[in-house]
């Protein structure tokens, strides 16, 4: 089990709304939680220029990170991210603890390749529509995929792809599909173009009916 980052982190005593914003304001350090396995929850804190530049990359989000606790190792994925609602500041991040031997549950992102190449676009002049963005897979660490991708270049218009669409690598199952064919939800199609709206005759229909009643009148 490879691990393609690294963070280091110190343990903190300190909890609570009041010293997170201690943390990020005097200390330029970021709150944060590990869990998992068969150890309790540590409480610990990143440096957040550090995680800012990590967080840069893509591949973060769904990599084995290696946590240097105290000068301690664990090996875990980002679990969760909490940012603020208006500035998107990064506020708390939740860390869970991975094994070689168990599998984990985690979001990948999805990639729509060849979309400029899609029959359905480039011969339908139809529009791409993307229904979900990243899918919940399940997977030994080492089978861990950094992104999922979708070959968008033969389908058609009016065609609507499915999870089951998307061919997953060894190891590694969608945590929709087992719970049944029922939960293969769409994930992207090419929608024909709304139609425009065609102009019709009633306004001068309307027009011409109280050109009509104003006649009837004057010749009374």
């Amino acid at each position: 089990m490879s691990t393609d980052f690294t963070l280091q982190a110190k343990g903190r005593e300190e909890t609570g709304k009041g010293a997170s914003r201690r943390l990020r304001r005097l200390a330029g350090e970021l709150p944060a939680i590990v869990y998992g396995g068969k150890k309790d929850p540590v409480q610990i804190k990143l440096v957040l220029k550090d995680v800012t530049k990590s967080l840069e990359n893509e591949a973060f989000y769904s990599h084995i990170i290696g946590l240097e606790i105290d000068g301690k190792s664990e090996d875990v994925i980002l679990k969760d991210l909490q940012r603020h609602p208006a500035k998107g500041w990064i506020m708390h991040m939740d860390f869970l603890r991975v094994n070689k031997d168990t599998k984990l549950q985690t979001k990948v992102p999805i990639h729509f390749i060849n979309e400029e190449a899609c029959v359905g676009v480039k011969v339908g002049g139809g529009i791409i529509s993307r229904t979900m963005t990243e899918l919940d897979i399940m997977c030994l660490p080492k089978d861990l995929p950094e992104y999922l991708e979708v070959d968008m270049t033969d389908v058609e218009i009016g065609t609507t792809l499915h999870i089951s669409d998307i061919t997953l690598p060894k190891g590694v199952e969608s945590v929709a599909l087992s719970h049944g064919t029922d939960h293969d939800l769409p994930i992207a199609a090419v929608n024909k173009p709304k139609a425009k709206v065609e102009e019709t005759d009633e306004p001068a229909a309307a027009t011409d009916a109280a050109g009509e009643s104003e006649e009837a009148a004057s010749e009374e």
